[in-house]
């Protein structure tokens, strides 16, 4: 099934290629459009799955209305547009909730690129879902039973994720799932610091999670790396966003070192002031996770 999408945007040249491009992409199709954000209401996005937004409109502009909108309770994804390279704008964008960046003029193959990334996570993200409610269904009474509420530290955790600007993110599951192990890994007197490789990692959880077959447990293990390293991502660029509006930003200024190289913090900051929606900065995974952990440790 293709995506819905939204088009809210000033100029009516760029809305014409917008829907020409999705609707040739075989991506979905536009079922909307408005060229302002003031008469944009979450009602009207029942359906929609993706909102492409300009940034700079009358009267209220892309922010404004991406705040309004979760405000009233829609929950899909943002997609920002504009010409403008402000940092602070750009910034507050993404802490409002945009998924991701488009500059203008529009160009053919980058909006193709954004749209295509877009919703392969979007399929991956319903994938897992599905899984999960087969699953649930065959869960017996016995099972429900056994589930408990969550401990203290996957509590922080959700707390930090929040913190982050990622409890949102389709990974966030998953990194409860890693912080619940290593629990269990220092309970039995093993070094936390120590993480096995990832991939390995991931498949275990996967299996014991869900018990699903080998091949089963191979494709969602590589899921779940692609949902954490997108979150990691996110975390990462949330945090450059917050040192960029406020260097002195408590949040940027305690997990910014801790959780991320600082000299990669600031690289990912040149990127946004110059309006890059894509980072050059490779992510180092394991790290964050064994630092994520242990910050839950010491609050």
């Amino acid at each position: 099934m293709g995506l819905h999408f939204f088009l809210i945007e000033d100029d009516p040249v760029v809305r014409k290629m917008l829907e020409k491009l999705i609707n040739e992409s075989g991506l979905g199709e536009v079922v909307g459009c408005a060229e302002d954000g003031l008469n944009v209401r979450a009602a009207d996005l029942l359906h929609v799955d993706v909102v492409l937004i300009d940034l700079l409109m009358p009267g209220r502009d892309g922010i404004q209305t991406i705040k309004a909108l979760r405000q009233e309770g829609f929950m899909g994804t943002f997609i920002m547009i504009s010409q403008v390279e402000n940092k602070e704008m750009i910034g507050q964008a993404y802490l409002h909730g945009i998924d991701t960046y488009i500059q203008k003029p529009i160009n053919r193959y980058e909006v193709l690129s954004v749209l295509k990334r877009v919703a392969d996570h979007m399929s991956a993200v319903r994938s897992l879902e599905s899984i999960r409610q087969v699953l649930k269904g065959f869960e017996t009474q016995t099972a429900d039973a056994a589930v408990s509420k969550p401990s203290a530290i996957e509590q922080q955790a959700q707390q930090l994720l929040l913190l982050l600007g990622v409890a949102g993110e389709a990974g966030s599951a998953d990194v409860l799932l890693v912080v619940r192990w290593l629990a269990e890994q220092e309970a039995k007197g093993l070094p936390v610091r120590e993480l096995p490789p990832l991939k390995e990692l991931y498949a275990e959880l996967v299996q014991r999670e869900y018990g699903l077959s080998p091949t089963e447990t191979a494709k969602e293990a590589r899921a779940m790396e692609q949902r954490i390293r997108r979150l990691v991502l996110q975390a990462f660029t949330h945090l450059a966003s917050l040192g960029l509006t406020d260097y002195t930003n408590p949040t940027f200024e305690h997990f910014a070192p801790r959780l991320f190289d600082f000299a990669d913090i600031r690289r990912r900051m040149k990127e946004l002031e110059r309006g890059q929606s894509e980072t050059e900065c490779r992510m180092n995974v394991r790290k964050f996770l064994t630092a994520f952990f242990l910050e839950l440790k010491r609050v």
